[in-house]
């Protein structure tokens, strides 16, 4: 059987990390404690949406934040009663309406959300709890952020909605240090324009995991952690561990000759007589499985060109780790089987066979496993 272990011991101390990395200067600008967001889209990154919201609630998290309509209900409806922000703007009325019944926070990104969002607080006659999305440069949702006149029009004609917080969004703060300066300063400039015109921003947040690792003159009001949970960052500057791994068990064991294929495409033959291992994961677990660059710019693509070439070259092995021994994976990775090298270890059918796996690739309906580690 498979399994998403998560290991409690490992993610209550990168946790503590982050509690006191957000707070080592005690208070923000405003002589508060730096507030810690907690956004667990994506099925909690992986590590249950439930679950793992609850989890950190028992660690005193008591904000969070999710993408969709569909994470926010389901919150609610396993009991969940703490803070809870929809990153997303949406102008759909009756999916604004939703939120709202849920006692859910919604975002507001445009004139035409703010104008749905105001007459469904007329229709209710309630204030709309909000916080207003700019876009410093990412092209997404939010205020463009050089259209401050058009925002302040806009929120000046709310008088249904309750502005508890202001937001942007990074897009390559995990290794672009000039263009996120430029992100926050554009955010910062359109903060003190607001505050001229007399309106108050509430809650002020911009950065993201590695953001809020690199940056801590950033932080301001509140931080938005995400992927730092579970260790998996790529900034440097703050020791946190790596939380959660798939895990399986081998199916069977077998002696193959020398010069025997393994695998599609017959890209692997072996050497000598090789014991084998079939572990039942794959591709469609998430087993190799990277980011596609497709999408990326030029230079991106260069980036990673060079970085395969340099697998290429230096015959980078992948492994994993069977009844605590690692074994080479041999073969092309198929969509439900891994073959694994185990020639001269003692190792039998039922053992247990770990991968070290992002857990927000792994599929949902996987078990998730927390243990006392």
């Amino acid at each position: 059987m498979k399994s998403v272990v998560i290991k409690k011991k490992d993610l209550i101390y990168n946790i503590e990390q982050i509690k006191k990395y957000a707070n080592m200067d005690k208070k923000d600008d405003s002589g508060n404690p730096v507030k810690i967001i907690a956004v667990v889209k994506a099925n909690g990154y992986g590590l249950d949406l439930v679950k793992y919201t609850k989890f950190l609630i028992d660690q005193g998290i008591n904000f969070f934040a999710v993408s969709t309509i569909e994470e926010a209900i389901k919150l609610r409806e396993a009991g969940i009663k703490e803070e809870i922000l929809m990153l997303s703007s949406i102008s759909i009325r009756s999916q604004v309406k939703k939120l709202i019944q849920n006692n859910i926070i919604i975002t507001i990104g445009s004139t035409h959300a703010m104008e749905i969002a105001n007459e469904i607080g007329k229709e209710m006659n309630k204030k709309i709890r909000a916080h207003i999305k700019i876009d410093t440069g990412f092209g997404r949702y939010g205020f463009c952020y050089n259209k401050r006149e058009e925002m302040i029009e806009a929120i000046k004609l709310a008088d249904n909605i309750k502005i508890e917080g202001t937001f942007s969004h990074f897009s390559v703060s995990f290794y672009n240090d000039k263009y996120t300066k430029e992100q926050f300063k554009r955010f910062i400039d359109c903060i003190e324009v607001m505050k001229l015109n007399g309106l108050k921003m509430g809650l002020l947040h911009i950065c993201n995991s590695n953001a809020f690792i690199k940056f801590p003159n950033m932080h301001l009001n509140a931080v938005r952690i995400g992927s730092a949970f579970l260790g998996r960052v790529t900034a440097s500057g703050l020791s946190l561990k790596k939380i959660g791994y798939l895990k399986s068990e081998v199916t069977e064991i077998k002696i193959l000759p020398k010069n025997f294929n393994i695998g599609y495409s017959n890209i692997y033959k072996t050497k000598k007589e090789t014991k084998i291992a079939i572990i039942p994961c794959g591709y469609a677990d998430a087993v190799n499985m990277g980011i596609k660059k497709d999408a990326f710019r030029m230079i991106d693509k260069i980036r990673y060109l060079k970085e395969d070439l340099k697998k290429l070259f230096t015959k980078q092995k992948l492994t994993l780790k069977i009844d605590g021994k690692e074994s080479q994976i041999l073969g092309r990775i198929a969509m439900c089987n891994v073959i694994a090298d185990i020639t001269g270890k003692e190792i039998k059918e039922g053992q247990e066979a770990i991968f070290d796996i992002y857990p927000g690739y792994i599929d949902s309906s996987i078990r998730r496993e927390y243990i006392n580690e």
